[in-house]
């Protein structure tokens, strides 16, 4: 008698990622049309943005280092290529390389694509008379805010993979967050580059999150025949 299959936990269908992929790549493409178009609205909100928060970092220097100290250290994008590398190595020494090859591939090709859209938007950082940090190259998008999605969102990934528990992946889900969030805020409140620079990242980065999933369970497929 055939026993009784154990239940399997649900995998994430391919389709979910690959509608994420389209909608944050569509959003993305309007918001740098929109950016090298220089439309007014859009170029009053980062200017109004940027002056509020820049008048609050004069007006508060300790709370401005310990900005500087998460944006160039904590949430710096070093340090979130320096995660990916040591899950990279694990996964390697797991066995699982052609997953420790897609999250390699899927980091590099952040780095490469946002410096390929910095070159060819080449968009001024704010300026300032009297700056709290400064940064050099073009401003969009915000390379650290794009870093730490890609970098935070493929960890998630691989956790969701995993099938940890629920309490795990909520606190995950949580620091990861406050991480894509905070970094973002960083940027903006430091002067060093404007809101819609760091919106561009959050959605860049989320797309290529949403492509590495959607292509790797797609490449990874196999119907339930196969196995047997």
């Amino acid at each position: 008698m055939r026993r009784p299959s154990r239940p399997t936990r649900p995998r994430t269908p391919v389709p979910s990622p690959a509608r994420t992929a389209s909608l944050t790549a569509g959003l993305a493409a309007l918001l740098l049309v929109l950016v090298g178009a220089a439309w007014g609205p859009l170029m009053a909100l980062d200017v109004t943005v940027a002056d509020e928060l820049h008048r609050s970092a004069l007006a508060e220097p300790g709370f401005t280092h310990v900005n500087r100290v998460f944006s160039d250290w904590v949430w710096d994008p070093w340090t979130m290529r320096l995660l990916i590398a040591a899950v990279v190595v694990l996964l390697l020494f797991r066995r699982a390389a052609l997953l420790a090859l897609w999250v390699a591939a899927a980091s590099a090709l952040g780095t490469a694509l946002q410096q390929v859209l910095k070159w060819a938007l080449g968009r001024e950082r704010p300026r300032w008379q009297d700056p709290v940090d400064s940064a050099h190259y073009a401003a969009f998008p915000s390379g650290h805010a794009m870093t730490a999605m890609v970098t935070l969102g493929l960890l998630l990934w691989l956790l969701g993979r995993q099938g940890v528990g629920p309490r795990l992946w909520w606190a995950a889900v949580l620091v990861c967050a406050v991480s894509v969030l905070g970094v973002g805020f960083t940027r903006i409140y430091l002067g060093v580059h404007w809101l819609t620079d760091v919106v561009a990242g959050w959605l860049l980065g989320a797309c290529l999150v949403a492509l590495a999933a959607a292509s790797y369970e797609r490449f990874t497929f196999r119907s339930p025949g196969d196995a047997e």
